[in-house]
């Protein structure tokens, strides 16, 4: 990445809570090859969502953005949807953002389904990390997971195509819900032990108003931890940055780690230093927000006007929904949709 040093230094905002804004998560579309039920139940979100492209930002519009958050402290981004490879030319948009002063760090999450046909245009653009979301390994489990859309068989090629495009290091993302795919969790250690990929599994969480979210489905973290370490022995390791959603754990054999996103057994909002905008331009402050705030017309009037308003919004900032939940501040408040901003 460019060097930071080139950046016009600016008064960096924090939050009520005095959390700085290093991260961004930009949804580059809210279109989607699949209907996973915590995510996009295919029976409240039609086939054809997300498939008006004026509705999105342009690239000059998100790089514009990016710029100005760079400018208030951004330091990683990571480009979401929907599933982000649905959007056309996107390698294109990866270079542009590549050369940006003071980015360091551009990742992409991903379904894994198209990533066999864009991982090596993606990496000479200038990508360097990517997440693949996949919940189970059994073909029948998989397959209804993502609402009969999906072939685990084609997510296991991409990965393999990803390394071949020279992406050494992927995040292997699940989702784990009691009764559904409780029973993966092992097999996805397994087939990624001493791969040099990290598997990471993710608590089921309220996120949005159409997953039919029940504590009792989420299994806690804790729970699948000490479900592993029987098998595989395992040590804590030291996060790698302040902020870091999950927490991380080595095999004391020495074969890789695993990592445990426990936003509702463990809620980790004091460290959260994330933005995320959705691919219509509206800035949410927390992935539990049940509001966004629109940047496009500030967009339009430039960067200097765009990180001015930002710093602003992010000023206000006081979300800490994890530590709150269930109680009567938020219990009955709408909450966003995860395929809008990219989880």
């Amino acid at each position: 990445m460019a060097d930071r040093a080139a950046v016009n230094p600016v008064p960096l905002p924090h939050d009520l809570l005095g959390r700085p804004l290093h991260d961004l998560r930009l949804s580059v579309i809210d279109a989607c090859n699949f209907r996973c039920g915590y995510c996009m139940p295919a029976d409240r979100v039609p086939e054809d969502y997300g498939t008006d492209a004026s509705q999105r930002l342009s690239f000059d519009e998100i790089d514009t953005l990016v710029r100005a958050f760079v400018r208030l402290g951004t330091r990683k981004l990571r480009l979401t949807g929907g599933e982000p490879l649905l959007r056309k030319r996107l390698p294109e948009l990866v270079r542009r953002l590549a050369v940006i002063p003071g980015l360091d760090d551009i990742a992409l999450t991903t379904n894994g389904m198209l990533l066999a046909q864009h991982a090596q245009a993606l990496h000479e653009a200038g990508l360097r990390r990517i997440t693949v979301s996949l919940d189970a390994l059994d073909p029948q489990v998989f397959a209804d997971m993502s609402g009969r859309r999906g072939r685990v068989e084609d997510v296991l090629v991409g990965i393999d195509a990803a390394v071949a495009a020279g992406f050494r290091r992927l995040k292997i993302n699940a989702v784990v819900q009691g009764g559904v795919n409780e029973d993966q969790v092992l097999p996805l250690v397994e087939r990624f032990r001493g791969t040099g990929h990290v598997v990471r599994f993710i608590e089921f969480m309220d996120v949005g108003d159409s997953n039919d979210w029940r504590r009792d489905r989420m299994v806690p973290s804790s729970v699948l931890r000490d479900r592993i370490a029987a098998h595989w022995p395992l040590h804590p390791l030291q996060a790698d940055y302040r902020g870091e959603v999950a927490e991380r754990y080595g095999f004391d054999d020495g074969e890789g780690e695993v990592g445990f996103v426990s936003s509702v057994s463990t809620p980790f909002c004091g460290d959260c230093h994330r933005a995320r905008v959705s691919a219509d331009g509206r800035l949410f402050t927390c992935l539990f927000a049940a509001d966004g705030a629109d940047l496009r017309t500030v967009v339009a009037r430039g960067e200097d006007a765009l990180a001015a308003h930002v710093a602003d919004l992010w000023r206000a900032r006081g979300d800490r929904y994890s530590e709150l939940r269930g109680s009567p501040e938020v219990r009955d408040r709408r909450r966003v949709e995860m395929y809008l901003i990219g989880g």
